[in-house]
């Protein structure tokens, strides 16, 4: 009877080590559940689980294989299978095993740089300091650390939401380090170094573990271009492929230009589907989300968001977008050969003007079901 025991550990620890990748990893429903506290607790207390289990195997291990010699290749497979299983998903199935942070981020100007300029990048400026980051690079690595004008910052991108985020890596009044530890509803989780809480990518929230509840700030960033991007900051440092990692980037420009049917990564082309593009905008405690394939008939659009009138305008490359506050409510803007121009006002598609500029907002284009899910009371234009 006692071998039975050898038996029901190694299932426990098959089923514990098969659980503690489920909840954090794209299988089918795990990403649909209020399930990222259960996740934590089982990866805080890993080692504790997986030790009364061996240890249960272990109370059964003698008589399992204290058997006729032809009878020891049942316990001698059991082993064999409970290891390898251990084995797989605590290294080839772990997130930073599969999507490597880079070990140094070389950045270049565009004279020196190997990057196509038709390539989306994630744009950053501050201070007089531009730099940019592709998606083919991000998009693989989820998480960059690199700093702008003398500050950390983290350059985050998740593929599976199509969401960019750039946040300072400060946790109170301390620079930390994370690492990608997963996902929940199908965002990248990253764990800090200090105290493991796990983040999220599309808002810089802590949704589980001692920081709980904090948030990271967000530095500005856009979305567009690297020629767009290059048009208004031509001394921008651009980052450049890790050659150590080359062959694990994308070459294709399929998820860039929404051409891509992947199941995880890929494009719904009808509006409002899962997977469909959006603009989105949060002001104020409103947010708002606009159908790309809209935006891309239309070109641009005049409303108003948590108070604040905003005018969102989709450039010539049909990539580029761009939201900022309208002066008034009263004044509407229409979009000719990229500029913004009501009455005697006139703006490059960009918010620069002769006199001034125009405030830039904040805004992200994502997939729907992530605008949806982390911002719940959305309303659509």
């Amino acid at each position: 009877m006692r071998k039975r025991y050898f038996y029901l550990g190694a299932l426990l620890l098959v089923l514990f080590e098969a659980a503690n990748v489920y909840f954090i990893m794209p299988f089918p429903g795990s990403q649909r559940m209020q399930s990222v506290d259960v996740a934590y607790f089982l990866y805080r207390w890993r080692w504790a689980f997986r030790a009364v289990f061996a240890a249960i195997m272990l109370a059964g291990m003698l008589p399992a294989f204290g058997v006729r010699s032809w009878r020891k290749m049942f316990p001698a497979l059991t082993l064999a299978v409970t290891a390898a299983v251990a084995f797989m998903i605590n290294t080839k199935m772990q997130a930073d095993q599969i999507f490597i942070a880079p070990e140094r981020v070389m950045m270049k100007p565009a004279a020196k740089s190997v990057v196509d300029s038709a390539r989306l990048v994630v744009g950053v400026a501050l201070n007089g300091d531009a730099r940019a980051y592709p998606l083919q690079f991000i998009g693989y690595h989820h998480q960059v650390r690199d700093s702008i004008s003398g500050a950390p910052i983290l350059v985050s991108y998740c593929t599976v939401c199509r969401t960019g985020r750039v946040f300072s890596p400060t946790v109170d009044g301390d620079v930390d380090e994370f690492r990608l530890v997963g996902m929940d509803h199908f965002n990248a989780m990253f764990e800090d170094r200090k105290t493991k809480s796990w983040w999220r990518q599309v808002n810089g929230e802590a949704a589980t573990g001692a920081a709980k509840g904090k948030r990271l700030t967000e530095i500005a960033s856009v979305q567009l271009p690297l020629s767009q991007w290059l048009a208004m900051y031509p001394n921008s440092l651009i980052m450049q492929p890790d050659s150590a990692l080359a062959h694990r980037y994308p070459t294709s420009y399929a998820y860039e230009t929404g051409e891509s049917r992947s199941a995880l990564t890929g494009t719904d082309t009808v509006s409002w589907e899962e997977k469909a593009w959006v603009v989105g905008v949060s002001i104020a405690g409103e947010s708002r989300a606009y159908d790309w394939n809209r935006l891309k008939r239309e070109r641009v659009v005049n409303d108003v968001v948590g108070g604040t009138p905003i005018v969102l305008a989709l450039a010539r490359d049909s990539a580029s977008f761009f939201v900022h506050a309208r002066p008034d409510s009263a004044t509407r803007f229409a979009l000719r050969n990229d500029s913004l121009v009501s009455g005697h006002h006139v703006f490059a598609v960009t918010g620069r003007g002769k006199g001034g500029a125009l405030r830039a907002v904040p805004a992200s284009q994502e997939f729907w079901h992530s605008w949806r899910t982390f911002n719940p009371g959305t309303t659509r234009y």
